[in-house]
């Protein structure tokens, strides 16, 4: 997967180079300038909730500030739906032989919440390249019940965790690709740097009901540990008062571990958009966006607990969401140019290597300022 993946950034870096110098050289930059694809409209951007879609106009600054919460309720294995009292019976636990780990998950996650803030800033050296960096503090909270001995469906009592802190830093750029009166296409090249946490630890209650600290499983760790690289490509139209789009991009581990020996998978999306401006400060859309995630490779020797979110198997799958966004933007006087939208989403489709908690529904608002 490291040699396939390393490929991949190879023959991506290569294409991006080349058509960018192959289009230097046939093509006066255009790039997306103020007012030429309706920037100062309400639709002058894509949803809210799709990061890298518009490049800037050289010497351009733009600063944004995104949140994000995410609801995650009752546990999934595959496509099916699969009860507390289920897993806690049936499903087998990796760890079953070492000291006090019963045979079956005896703790299961029953809630997640999770807020993030985003901090953006992108700044145009040319019309064909908008260099782009984006920091992250991130909030977590997962409740469980845990279930009372090595059998049974007695309840012991619940128990929540919570980390908060930095998330891991993205640094990258936008590389122009085409760009006319309709359609515009460009590149999204970049790479995440480990700065978010992965070594959290929280108190948890176990099925004899004690109470130790231990280090929490991966989905409530800040970070990824490891340096990723971040493919993408993005395509944009607008003809009249509507506009469309589609976007694919991507998160390649680049290190086979962190430092606590293992990593994240591979992660792929696509969305597609279409929109409709009502007025000048107005627009609506409606978006779909597909989802892998693969499982994580390698295992933390540290986590070790009869609870699904610690089993590196357990982790990642296949999901399908529907959202629907709102663009405003200020017209005259103070508030001219000031970009406030927002966009809701839930899940249509979900196949998860289970059980995991599966998606209930995904909210972004956010607020853009050129200059």
């Amino acid at each position: 997967m490291r040699i396939f993946s390393l490929g991949l950034i190879t023959v991506y870096l290569f294409f991006a180079i080349g058509i960018v110098y192959a289009d230097n050289e046939q093509h006066q930059p255009i790039g997306i300038n103020i007012g030429k694809h309706g920037a100062h409209n309400a639709d002058g951007h894509a949803p809210i909730g799709v990061m890298g879609d518009h490049m800037h106009a050289k010497g351009e600054w733009m600063l944004s500030y995104r949140y994000m919460r995410m609801e995650m309720k009752n546990s999934r294995d595959g496509t099916s739906g699969i009860s507390a009292e289920e897993i806690a019976t049936t499903v087998a636990n990796p760890f079953f032989g070492q000291p006090m780990q019963p045979p079956t998950l005896r703790v299961v996650p029953t809630q997640m919440t999770m807020d993030m803030h985003m901090f953006g800033a992108m700044y145009a050296p040319t019309d064909w390249l908008t260099l782009m960096v984006m920091g992250s503090y991130l909030k977590k909270d997962m409740d469980h019940l845990t279930f009372m001995g090595p059998a049974g469906t007695t309840v012991r009592g619940g128990f929540t965790t919570r980390t908060s802190g930095i998330g891991d830093t993205k640094i990258g750029g936008l590389i122009r690709l085409y760009d006319d009166e309709t359609h515009h296409f460009h590149l999204n090249a970049g790479f995440s740097l480990p700065t978010g946490s992965i070594t959290e630890t929280d108190d948890v209650l176990t099925p004899t009901g004690a109470r130790p600290t231990v280090n929490l499983p991966y989905p409530m760790q800040l970070g990824s540990g490891t340096v990723d690289f971040l493919p993408g490509i993005t395509y944009t139209a607008k003809s009249g008062k509507v506009g469309w789009g589609a976007q694919y991009t991507g998160v390649i581990r680049l290190e086979d571990e962190n430092h606590e020996d293992y990593s994240l998978g591979d992660e792929h999306r696509i969305t597609a958009w279409g929109s409709y401006l009502w007025k000048p400060w107005i627009s609506t859309s409606a978006r779909i966006a597909g989802q892998t995630i693969d499982k994580i490779d390698g295992q933390n020797p540290d986590i070790v607990a009869p609870v699904q979110t610690a089993d590196p198997d357990n982790q990642g799958g296949e999901r399908v969401d529907l959202l629907l966004g709102v663009n405003l933007i200020g017209q005259a006087g103070a508030l001219a140019g000031h970009r406030v939208a927002f966009e809701f989403g839930a899940p249509v489709y979900q196949d998860l290597n289970g059980p995991q908690l599966e998606t209930d529904w995904t909210f972004t608002l956010g607020y853009q300022k050129a200059f």
